[in-house]
């Protein structure tokens, strides 16, 4: 860290880092690249700095955890940019103007992280509510300001901050989960692809709801019309929902939580198809052994399940597991039925998870066609320098 005119302490990047990649829009820098001084070292998790890159040259406005392994992110191109007000409205608005032309109901993804520009900050808008994740020290900090500008930009009356998680924990951060402002009466009912999703804003995984399946869910729909569907990993009825609004006979919902499945069963009630729906409360892998056992077949079998392998640490036991759910699932399907393998896994890349699925599905005795490959929904875009923002994967096939 070094004295300048700005009224921000200074950082600077090794001599070995890529500035370049920084320069073109690469939104973080790691601790190996920045030059850790004692000063630097000292700064408090959220602290403002402006970054130069090893010849002293201004690079930006960034956000500093020396704690982190992501010890920077850029916040502004801009090094005396000002975090007030009107900056966070800016960045609200621009967000969404993009969520308004894509969809005709308020309920999706309002900022997704630094494609949005709000590095580690996630907000799920859910009608008049919406419920943010700040993961990163610098939004925890700001939080007061960036309540207060969602609220004039969306005009939402509740904000909930869901300080749960892993991410949280990486930047020194406690977990709580607070209803900020406005008040939640009970879960929310959200339209989405024709079905009805209630969601748990204050107790239920995440921020309640998974709008990152939207387009997946559209399309195993359309493989359900007139099918019998098994879904697994359901959480609060995800993909069974959206096969019974398009159409399905029948669908069984799987999952480990009870109240995931009673909101699943209020979903389906609430779209008018309590008769055709069931669930099963039960681990994932046992009951597909049980469904086998039972000689059950599907002609829909969806498999959605938590990150087997969040990090690099567990991507080979995370790959085992991706082709174990494949061999069991594709065990229940029926000749000529369909199989949707999912992964929200950022170590796993999609060759990797291809390959898993490829070789559990064989082992389960069938082969068939990859029909289609899937991933977050326009609500969640992607920095093209980020390849860590496309984490979910789907792959639909037709089984012999």
């Amino acid at each position: 860290m070094t004295s300048t005119p700005y009224s921000r302490p200074v950082v600077r990047l090794r001599p070995k880092a890529e500035a370049r990649a920084i320069r073109h829009g690469f939104p973080w820098v790691y601790a190996d690249e920045l030059v850790l001084d004692r000063r630097t070292s000292a700064l408090e998790p959220g602290a403002l700095a402006v970054l130069e890159d090893a010849e002293r040259r201004v690079m930006g406005l960034v956000t500093v955890n020396p704690k982190s392994r992501i010890v920077a992110r850029m916040l502004d191109r801009d090094a005396e940019a000002t975090l007030d007000a009107a900056w966070f409205e800016v960045r609200l608005t621009r967000a969404q103007a993009l969520r308004t032309r894509l969809y005709d109901a308020p309920f999706y993804r309002l900022i997704h992280a630094e494609a949005d520009g709000f590095p580690g900050v996630v907000i799920d808008r859910f009608g008049d509510a919406a419920v943010i994740q700040p993961n990163a020290a610098w939004a925890e900090a700001n939080l007061d300001t960036l309540v207060a500008a969602l609220q004039r930009v969306t005009g939402v009356r509740t904000v909930i901050k869901n300080g749960s998680g892993r991410a949280r924990a990486l930047e020194g951060l406690s977990e709580e989960t607070q209803v900020l402002t406005g008040a939640v009466a009970g879960p929310v009912a959200v339209p989405m692809n024709g079905a009805v999703y209630m969601a748990d804003l204050t107790g239920g995984q995440k921020t309640g709801l998974f709008y990152d399946q939207r387009d997946n869910h559209a399309f195993a729909a359309r493989l359900a019309r007139g099918g019998r569907v098994l879904d697994v990993f359901s959480h609060v009825g995800g993909f069974g929902l959206a096969a019974l609004a398009a159409g399905a006979v029948s669908a069984l919902a799987v999952d480990g939580s009870e109240p995931a499945l009673a909101l699943a069963e209020q979903g389906a009630a609430a779209m008018g198809a309590a008769d055709r729906f069931a669930t099963r409360q039960s681990d994932a892998f046992e009951a597909l052994e049980a469904l086998a056992a039972e000689n059950a077949v599907f002609d829909l079998v969806i498999c959605d399940p938590p990150a087997f392998a969040p990090h690099r640490q567990a991507l080979d036991a995370g790959l085992r597991a991706y082709e174990r759910i494949a061999r069991m699932a594709a065990q229940v399907v029926a000749p000529g039925g369909f199989l949707v393998l999912c992964s929200c896994s950022h170590a796993a890349d999609l060759a990797q998870f291809r390959a898993a699925c490829t070789r559990g599905i064989g082992k389960g005795g069938r082969q068939g066609q990859l029909l289609h490959t899937g991933f977050a929904g326009p609500d969640h875009p992607m920095l093209p320098q980020l390849a860590e923002s496309g984490y979910l994967k789907a792959l639909a096939y037709r089984l012999d």
